[in-house]
């Protein structure tokens, strides 16, 4: 349900009238950045703040004077395609003295900015802290040194501090994600899908060297990305003897049939003892010990320069990591801010951006950090989070709908996991269409290695609902003995599970657990917030439009008309406009009319007599039947005659995409291997005399994301969510990010802010008692 209109809070009640908020990058460089500045500076205009870029970071706080500009809304423009900073960063020794932030604070008061969004690491952070904590002293000691006077000292009394997280390594405790990361996975998956071709056609050992000198997030996720035999981490320094262990791992993955092995090591990873692990030490350990005489080892360092690609990745521009969306939570917490309020830093927890206390953060980041130092490994995976993750039964696991990239990832992970569970794994090919056809066979440990990097469907799929196949369906569970379904796919996917949920009361072959993992491009599937595939196919949208865009640069007032996927559900067209600085996004769920159409040309018309005259439009395919693509185009066209001219583009089937994404590979990792550990307990309480009987409605559930965890729902219970003609939910949360493309696009919209972040604090997770 909606809520009611007079519980809303909206942004426009929030007034930045005579407020200045200064934006700043420091420490290393991070993709995505850009991203955060430009929404910082676009919603603090928007509210009526002033804002102001302050480069070169802390550096150029203490040097004042041309480093501290005062931006404008086109200032902005084209950034977010832009890797790293272009505002700039520097180490800054000065600001840590007292006399260095003295002078700081000197050169804020003459801007009047009292409101600072600092995009950085703990250190940075922790730097700001501590300058806010100084802020009444450092004002006394101006007034007394005669550089301000009594009333500019009351004026800017309060110094607010927000805080956003740049670091590629995620090391920052109280995020899932910082700004960065998703950049730099994929640029180590790029590598290891390049090499991945030479190694197996030479039988070759890979040693890659990832950054990471106090966290192994890049090493250990990338890892599970790219299905590597071996990781070190510096969280968790293998057992004395690891040298054996590695390379009995190796030849059994050679014995089983494997041409190639990769093995990832973190830059700070060491043994028990605190000895560094090295690449060389690993090439060593693999060429004396465990290769074979045709195989040989290459190391290969992701170093520095390399692992910071020159653009950002969609996700890391704005769905999970987003700073976009982060950078205007940003803005809001500094307008709510007052004298009590903490300083805070905005966190990436699930898919929502929330707010918690800076030094609560720091402190639990600085934890992890004396835990490994003094041995404490236990520890410091426990504070590090959740990215550090008998009966035998028959698990069937198929493939239904449209293939999305990350489906391979997630049936590697389900047989593996299903593997180690105890269970006998078997493949069915071809969806629903090739169960009842009997294409059903066993699948082994060594049949999924390297499926996490292969687009599309291996296993093959189709779109065949199993309705009018019951009978045979049935036949074959009982021919195979399936004790379990796990069923990944869209749309398709969702309707089979509920048709054969229904089917208990006639077939008994059906009374077993099944569960349906969300995995479409078009992430439309009720009960989940993200499918598997969707972040690959915002990628490609993403790239695309910066290429068109990019394409244009020598060519002024020129307007791009592109077509994206998704059947009836507007998402990738919404989030993929916020992700490339579209103008207008045209979707089903919000209908438009003529009059709107007329209202975005001149809009565009007013943008051309800027600075910034290039346009960008997005359709989704099915927003509305009349209003086409080749209308939409002829209309701007025609109206734009003589100020603009257009360009036309239908992205088709190449949305798609190729390889996953790392974040498509990680997702589908985990929501199976969490899928098949739910299986295993739903089988354990199922088990009676001798069988499985399941027929309750929790024993037929989809997976999904839901804001900020995996959750189980009884497919049974999705049917009011779900609108059945145009497949789609009834509701959707990206319906609320749409006014911030709006607002980004500098049209007067309305915010609903009443979702907005509250501070919160840090959850540690305790160890279990025995």
């Amino acid at each position: 349900m909606a809520k009611r209109q007079d519980t809303k809070k909206f942004f426009e009640n929030l007034s930045g009238s005579g407020k200045s908020i200064g934006v700043l990058t420091s420490g290393g460089d991070a993709q995505g950045m850009n991203a955060a500045v430009r929404a910082v500076v676009r919603m603090g205009i928007y509210v009526g703040a002033k804002v102001y870029f302050i480069h070169e970071g802390y550096q150029g706080m203490v040097d004042g004077g041309e480093n501290i500009e005062e931006a404008s809304w086109e200032s902005v423009s084209s950034m977010l395609q832009v890797g790293g900073t272009v505002i700039g960063s520097a180490r800054c020794k000065e600001f840590r003295s007292h006399e260095g932030r003295l002078k700081a604070a000197h050169h804020l008061v003459q801007h009047g900015i009292t409101n600072l969004c600092v995009i950085g690491g703990d250190g940075s952070l922790t730097g700001a802290n501590l300058f806010r904590e100084e802020w009444s002293g450092l004002l006394e000691e101006l007034v007394q040194q005669g550089l301000i006077d009594q009333e500019a000292a009351q004026n800017n009394s309060e110094l607010h501090i927000v805080g956003m997280v740049g670091s590629i390594d995620n090391d920052f405790c109280g995020t899932d994600m910082t700004i960065g990361t998703d950049s730099a996975l994929h640029r180590i998956i790029e590598v290891v899908d390049a090499i991945m071709t030479t190694a197996q056609s030479h039988q070759r050992t890979f040693v890659l060297e990832v950054m990471g000198r106090h966290c192994g997030y890049l090493a250990l996720v990338s890892a599970l990305a790219c299905g590597a035999d071996w990781v070190l981490i510096p969280e968790m320094p293998p057992e004395d003897g690891w040298e054996e262990q590695m390379c009995q791992k190796l030849s059994e993955s050679r014995s089983r049939g494997s041409r190639l092995n990769i093995i990832i090591v973190a830059e700070g990873a060491t043994d028990r003892h605190g000895k560094a692990i090295t690449v060389d030490n690993v090439k060593d350990v693999s060429t004396l010990t465990c290769d074979k005489e045709e195989t040989k080892s290459r190391t290969y360092r992701c170093g520095n320069n390399f692992i910071r690609p020159n653009w950002p990745s969609c996700i890391s521009s704005v769905l999970l990591c987003r700073p976009g969306r982060m950078g205007v939570e940003a803005v809001l917490a500094l307008l709510e801010a007052s004298a009590t309020t903490p300083a805070c830093v905005v966190s990436l927890c699930g898919n929502q951006a929330v707010r918690l206390p800076l030094m609560e953060c720091v402190q639990m980041t600085q934890d992890v950090q004396k835990a490994m130092d003094e041995k404490n490994f236990e520890e410091a995976v426990r504070l590090r989070g959740r990215y550090m993750i008998s009966l035998s039964f028959n698990v069937a696991v198929l493939n239904v709908g449209a293939p999305a990239a990350g489906m391979n990832a997630a049936v590697r992970s389900a047989v593996r996991v299903g593997i180690s569970e105890g269970h006998k794994m078997f493949a069915v090919n071809d969806g629903f269409e090739g169960f009842y056809k009997g294409q059903i066979k066993e699948i082994k440990w060594g049949d999924v290695g390297g499926w996490t990097g292969q687009g599309g469907s291996i296993l093959g799929t189709k779109r065949t609902l199993p309705a009018k196949y019951l009978d045979k369906i049935a036949e074959q569970i009982r021919i195979h003995n399936i004790n379990a379904l796990l069923v990944i796919g869209g749309f398709e996917a969702f309707l089979g599970v509920m048709e054969l949920s229904a089917a208990r009361e006639k077939y008994n072959e059906f009374c077993v657990p099944m569960v349906m993992v969300p995995a479409t491009v078009s992430n439309n599937i009720p009960g989940s917030d993200l499918s598997i595939g969707a972040d690959t196919a915002l990628n490609a949208i993403t790239d695309t439009c910066d290429r068109i865009k990019q394409s244009a640069s020598g060519t002024k007032r020129r307007v791009f008309i592109i077509e994206t996927m998704g059947g009836y559900c507007g998402y990738l067209a919404s989030v993929g406009g916020l992700a490339a600085g579209a103008d207008a996004v045209y979707i089903y769920e919000e209908p438009f009319d003529i009059r709107d159409l007329q209202s975005n040309v001149e809009h565009l018309t007013e943008k051309m007599k800027t600075g910034i005259q290039r346009g960008l439009v997005l359709r989704n395919e099915n927003s509305n039947v009349n209003f086409t693509t080749d209308f939409i185009y002829q209309l701007y066209s025609e109206e734009g005659k003589g100020v603009f001219d257009c360009r036309k583009n239908v992205l088709g089937h190449m949305q798609q995409g190729g390889a996953p994404s790392p974040f498509d590979r990680n997702f589908g990792t985990k929501i199976s291997a969490k899928a098949i550990q739910w299986i295993s307990k739903k089988l354990k309480e199922s088990y009676k005399e001798g069988k499985v009987f399941a027929n309750t409605e929790d024993t037929a559930c989809l997976l999904g994301m839901r804001r900020r965890a995996l959750v189980f729902q009884p497919v049974v219970q999705l049917k009011e969510e779900t609108d059945f003609v145009h497949r789609i939910p009834k509701e959707q949360w990206w319906l609320k990010l749409r006014p911030l493309m709006k607002i980004l696009a500098k049209y007067k919209t309305s915010y609903d802010v009443s979702d907005s972040g509250q501070l919160e604090h840090v959850t540690r997770i305790r160890p279990k008692k025995d």
